[in-house]
């Protein structure tokens, strides 16, 4: 029962982390994402329905 608060601290940390790192990632997604638009202007995605009989 001793080593549970060190296994709690660990788990709460490794999240810690995590979330970091997905916050990073996200800020340097919004600052590549204008300029990836404006230099691709033809690229869009067309959607075509899948229909079976």
């Amino acid at each position: 029962m001793g080593r549970k608060p060190d296994i709690i601290r660990a788990v709460v940390l490794i999240f810690a982390v995590g979330l970091v790192i997905t916050g990073i990632t996200s800020l340097q997604a919004s600052e590549d994402e204008p300029a990836a638009r404006s230099s691709a202007p033809g690229n869009e995605t067309v959607m075509v329905p899948s229909v079976r009989d």
